[in-house]
């Protein structure tokens, strides 16, 4: 951007839009292209790298890398073991580490500086491209309502259609006829309320966390005095954000395994 430009609003507006793509006349329908294709880079290299290390693993002395996953393995494989009680190696252990490393890795984006990485997509023609996707509320819905509609799948397939349906009328004020209204209405608000929390709590941290960032990059703009404080904040809110970007995956992973959890029992 331009420095005559460059004015608070401008600034943010310039780094929180997206690079859109309408399908059709756009009228329902549009494409955030940069959300998508950062998205899916990330969980090819993620899990390329995952599938090149444990490719060549070794039952003797471990490499570095091999350690690395191998911590990351066992790190969630115990998390899932302390909340599912099944055969968690069939679907569920593989499903949070995939869950808590894509996460991860789009969180972790937060970390680029954004001034810097919009001139280097500028000079591409690329001059607007958001490269947090847990920050765009479509990702973090898009993984909740997968989750949710896995949950509602296991549900039917451990208890069948009839005792799902039952659990719906019969749970969890009883089976009495009187009841059924009332059990049904809990229920419903219980499987709405859970993608919504599941996919907003992800999404209001990162995008708060991306607000922080550019509010400190704006102050940089401002002077030699500005630059200063901004890059000593800026550095004590990037080490602050670790916590913040490992902390919402990991709570994430655990409340999907939560609601598979769930899914797989009886009230």
């Amino acid at each position: 951007m331009a420095t005559e430009e460059l004015t608070p609003t401008k600034y943010i507006d310039h780094h929180l839009t997206f690079f859109t793509q309408p399908v059709g006349d756009g009228s329902f329908w549009v494409l955030h292209v940069d959300t998508l294709v950062t998205a899916a880079l990330l969980g090819i290299v993620a899990f390329g790298f995952l599938w090149w290390v444990v490719r060549g693993a070794t039952s003797g002395v471990p490499t570095k890398r091999q350690a690395f996953v191998e911590l990351a393995i066992e790190f969630v494989d115990d998390q899932v073991k302390g909340v599912f009680h099944g055969d968690r190696h069939s679907f569920v252990a593989p499903a949070a580490l995939t869950v808590f490393v894509w996460v991860l890795l789009m969180n972790a984006m937060d970390f680029l500086p954004v001034d810097i990485m919009a001139k280097a997509l500028g000079a591409i023609g690329l001059h607007e491209w958001r490269m947090v996707p847990t920050a765009d509320v479509n990702t973090t819905f898009a993984l909740a309502l997968s989750v949710w509609l896995l949950m509602i799948f296991y549900s039917i397939k451990v208890k069948g259609a009839g005792g799902w349906i039952h659990e719906l009328f019969c749970s969890p004020f009883g089976a009495n006829p009187l009841l059924w209204p009332a059990n049904l209405l809990f229920n419903i608000v219980e499987y709405v309320s859970k993608p919504l929390s599941h996919s907003l709590r992800l999404y209001g941290n990162m995008y708060a966390g991306e607000i922080i960032f550019l509010l400190l990059g704006l102050w940089a703009a401002t002077g030699a005095v500005g630059a200063f404080f901004s890059a000593i904040l800026g550095l004590g809110w990037a080490i602050f954000h670790i916590l913040i970007v490992v902390l919402q995956a990991f709570i994430f992973m655990m409340l999907t395994v939560v609601y598979l959890s769930m899914a797989h029992e009886s009230h």
